[in-house]
């Protein structure tokens, strides 16, 4: 049988269950913050197995979300990928410019060594698969391109590498050693298989992502301009804006809310640095893109259930 670890909320007091689960998933994932949206009662479970190089884990808890910074991201000791499936709930990954909000039947990527945050905005049951990222790499395949996309479907090899994913951590308590050593390499070539396929279709969809990939770097790289609006990404990219607006059509937020949500990304980073601890709030939001402060503390308190002032005293206790 494979070694496995579980970790559970359960015997832990109330008041302790979020300090120690943000200690967990810190430990667990080579470094990340955790933030409950303000939440004052949680309940988590955590149970990991490894399969050779490749580790699963299934996450059950309420609602939270994990930011990873550039610092943490270059302190990773070992580089991986990886990969949000869910059984129940939704998860809404944010990597290089890019945002994909994926459910059960659909699974995204994102890469250890780069920072990024994973929202969970609801009572959530994943599936965390984490695989070495050099044994993802292959002649001409753009991970970088590939992180923070939606895939899977209802056919097709990512379907095959969801459903092996799953089974094998299912299965993986009654495997030996080797057999599991096997599963996971059998899942590394699967998740490549369906990276390349990704890579290599061209489709209205991938057109209209290709597409959505311009906007969200062009918001990347304006994100701390106030002026930043509707009209001068159009006139940037030279379409209408109504091709704007359907490169963001089926998903769960608008460029509008996309562009405020990066806002909000970009500005808890800041506050969770330690080099920006003597910082100001208003310089930090301003910074961030946002025309004033009470506009920032009021969105900031409608995403995370708390002030800024409050999430960084606790950033910083943490």
């Amino acid at each position: 049988m494979t070694a496995s670890m579980v970790l559970s909320t359960d015997q832990v007091p109330s008041r302790e269950r979020a300090p120690i689960w943000r200690e967990w998933v810190w430990r667990h994932f080579g470094g990340l913050e955790s933030d409950l949206y303000g939440d004052t009662e949680f309940d988590g479970h955590l149970a990991a197995s490894h399969a050779g190089e490749v580790i699963l884990t299934r996450l059950e808890a309420n609602r939270h979300r994990v930011l990873r910074t550039p610092q943490m991201a270059r302190s990773s000791e070992i580089p991986y990928l990886k990969i949000v499936a869910p059984w129940q709930g939704s998860a809404e990954v944010a990597q290089r410019g890019r945002e994909a909000s994926v459910r059960a039947g659909g699974w995204t990527l994102y890469d250890t060594t780069a920072d990024y945050t994973v929202a969970n905005p609801e009572r959530s049951d994943h599936l965390i698969v984490m695989l070495p990222k050099e044994q993802l790499a292959a002649p001409g395949l753009p991970l970088g391109d590939l992180v923070a996309r939606r895939v899977g479907g209802s056919s097709g090899i990512s379907r095959v590498a969801l459903e092996t994913m799953r089974n094998t951590y299912l299965e993986l308590p009654y495997m030996s050693e080797a057999a599991a050593r096997g599963a996971g390499d059998l899942i590394i070539q699967l998740v490549r298989l369906s990276l390349m396929e990704m890579a290599g279709q061209e489709t209205p969809r991938t057109q209209r992502e290709a597409l959505k990939d311009r906007i969200c770097q062009h918001v990347a790289q304006h994100l701390r301009d106030s002026a930043l609006s509707i009209d001068g990404i159009a006139h940037a990219l030279r379409c209408s804006k109504r091709h704007l607006h359907n490169a963001f059509a089926g998903d769960d937020e608008s460029l509008t809310s996309y562009i405020l949500h990066q806002r909000l990304a970009c500005a808890i980073r800041d506050l969770v640095d330690p080099a920006n601890a003597a910082r100001p709030i208003t310089d930090i939001a301003l910074a961030a893109g946002f025309g004033n402060l009470s506009h920032f503390s009021r969105v900031f308190r409608d995403h995370t259930g708390g002030s800024p002032s409050e999430f960084r005293r606790k950033a910083s206790a943490r």
